[in-house]
């Protein structure tokens, strides 16, 4: 009981931790997870570890445990792949899932085969393992860098569909070595025993996917039990594949993700985010669990020549798997190398390899030199991960600045909310030529805003998956301008790490606009005391926005003199087109900046151009 409490509190810690510091979530939990584990045998007076995954599960229900969790995430991860969205990215994330994957693939095995001299199944496995990458620990990357649009385009969609390639190919790779455990790779059994894992593995993971999508598009299933039976359907769908061929349930569990993120689903993101959820809690538990089952013993196996193997992965089989991907493409030199510098290994290939390395030692029917070899896998693969992570993510900042491929300051908007209001703002703001896109989870906004030809995220704008389904390179600013102020100042709250607290705004509360003995805060939008009804009944009684041209700071500062009290002013586009949204009055103004504005009741300006 306090050895699996005290898991759930310390991975809870590492999440907090690495959203603190901005970097994967995988990071801290190896390294607590190898702090009370094998490092803490240092300490302790009888050599014991603090804790040990062993002490919590012993024998088979371990094995158990960690089978049915990777299931679950390898079913999370195949919900993320989209067909449709392969044939729609660049040519260059195409290549990377299929050059870029074989040049991993094969250049890891060999590499892990002529260095560690490791067997010739266990390096492809290797090879297979260190394929994926995975938006977890991609995006946090990309968030604190912030590299250009089309780096940050192809990095993100390479991870986001490696991770069930990846693992897919993995299963593959394991279930052949499973099929062969007698060392007769090539035999008629071998083969025959492959073929059944795979034929069981697609067929019914395919009849699962079909079943939930039936059931639940007609509503067989009520709404409070979909995202539950949709769980209960994954382990259902791993176990009867289990029984019917060893080792077919993760390959099940994989396709049974992949095919149900092809098929149409209107509750599809309900289940995902469920999904995400839960795996969120298996990844805490398994990889804190894991990595304390690791010996200090195997640790000192890897030697110096691991070093030397995982040099090879990021300096050489990296670059040129990204080189061979781009080429013909439009990337630069230096976005290709910044491309290349980034490959951070991931949580699928973590809890994929403690799964494959538990079971291969485990297994009597592996030859002796199987079982030697699978005692490195745990730790190569950890060794890989926590080496890209860190050495990757602490210097992709400055090697983005050295190759000056660094986004430049955004001057885009996300307005949070599809409303009338937000509509008139953002259709003024496109005519310009600034990239706005709305986010609101009201389909009836949704649909009206996209026949405005306005870009919309459907979805929860507090939720992480808008960092993982919009590309927000092109966003600068925010605009939270729905009628719940509640939601506004969380959304402001919310993207203030992202774009800078300088950057995000909100209109007045309800109680803000009627008292005016209560201040108004930074970053109020408009540095009015319109709330959205005010705001939304003055924006119907203008035509038009309105706009005035100056030639020099007097001439503003007599307009503003004279109808600052009749006008609401919006935003300032400068000569060189940069968006500055209006929060009280800018105390400076260049020649040919423009005010933009709505008129109040009591304006008249013959002058003022419309």
């Amino acid at each position: 009981m306090l050895e699996l409490a005290g898991i759930l509190v310390l991975g809870v810690v590492a999440q907090w931790l690495a959203w603190k510091i901005k970097q994967p979530a995988i990071l801290p939990l190896i390294i607590i997870g190898l702090l009370i584990g094998p490092i803490s045998t240092f300490f302790t007076p009888d050599g014991s570890k603090l804790l040990d995954g062993d002490q919590i599960f012993s024998g088979d229900l371990l094995f158990s445990f960690v089978s049915l969790s990777v299931g679950v995430i390898l079913f999370e991860g195949g919900l993320t792949l989209n067909l449709k969205e392969v044939k729609t990215v660049a040519s260059t994330v195409r290549n990377l899932l299929i050059i870029g994957v074989l040049i991993t693939f094969i250049g890891g095995g060999l590499a892990a085969y002529l260095i560690l001299d490791l067997s010739v199944s266990i390096a492809l496995l290797f090879g297979a393992l260190i394929i994926v990458s995975g938006p977890t620990v991609v995006l946090p990357i990309l968030r604190n860098v912030k590299p250009n649009a089309k780096i940050n385009t192809i990095l993100k969609w390479e991870g986001i569909l490696i991770d069930p390639l990846g693992a897919l190919i993995a299963v593959l790779v394991y279930e052949f070595i499973k099929s062969s455990s007698d060392g007769n790779y090539y035999t008629v059994e071998a083969l025959k025993d492959f073929f059944i894992t795979i034929s069981i593995g697609f067929f019914i993971g395919g009849i699962g996917a079909v079943f939930i999508w039936y059931l639940i598009g007609k509503n067989k299933i009520p709404d409070y039990l979909k995202n539950v039976f949709t769980l209960g359907m994954v382990i259902l769908v791993f176990t009867v594949a289990d029984i019917l061929q060893k080792e077919a349930g993760l390959l099940a569990a994989t396709i049974m993700g992949i095919v149900l993120a092809n098929l149409k689903l209107d509750d599809f993101k309900k289940i995902l985010s469920f999904k995400e959820d839960i795996s969120l809690i298996l990844v805490t538990l398994l990889f804190i669990l894991l990595s304390s089952r690791i010996e200090i013993v195997q640790i000192e196996k890897l030697g110096t020549r691991s070093l030397l193997l995982f040099a090879v992965v990021i300096f050489i089989i990296r670059p040129l798997g990204v080189w061979l991907s781009s080429v013909g493409s439009n990337l630069r030199w230096r976005e290709t190398l910044f491309i290349a510098w980034i490959g951070p290994r991931g949580i699928v290939a973590a809890a994929v390899a403690s799964l494959f390395s538990l079971d291969l030692i485990n297994s009597t029917t592996n030859s002796a030199e199987i079982r030697s070899d699978a005692e490195l896998l745990l730790p190569l693969v950890f060794l890989v991960i926590v080496g890209t992570v860190v050495i990757q993510g602490t210097s992709a900042k400055w090697i983005g600045k050295l190759l000056g491929v660094l986004r430049k300051e955004p001057q885009g908007v996300l307005f949070v909310g599809a409303n009338e209001l937000s509509k008139k703002l953002a259709s003024f703001l496109k005519k310009e030529g600034f990239y706005v896109l709305l986010a609101d989870t009201a389909k009836h906004n949704v649909k009206e805003a996209r026949k405005l030809n306005l870009p919309v995220y459907e979805g929860n704008v507090l939720s992480e998956e808008i960092f993982e389904e919009v590309d927000l390179s092109q966003i600068g600013k925010l605009m939270a301008v729905t009628s719940n102020s509640g939601l506004n100042t969380l959304a402001m709250n919310w993207f203030d790490s992202e774009l800078g607290e300088q950057n995000t705004y909100r209109l007045v509360s309800k109680e803000e606009a009627e008292n005016e003995n209560i201040p108004l805060p930074k970053n109020v939008l408009f540095k009015s005391r319109l709330d959205y009804l005010s705001l939304n009944q003055l924006m119907r009684s203008n035509e038009d926005i309105s706009e005035v041209k100056f030639y020099g700071e007097a001439e503003y500062e007599e307009f503003i003199e004279e109808k600052g009290k009749t006008i609401i002013p919006l935003f300032i586009i400068d000569a060189d087109k940069k968006l500055h949204i209006i929060s009280g009055y800018p105390h400076e103004v260049n020649k040919d900046d423009r005010l933009i504005f709505l008129k109040n009741k009591n304006y008249s300006m013959d002058e003022v151009s419309n």
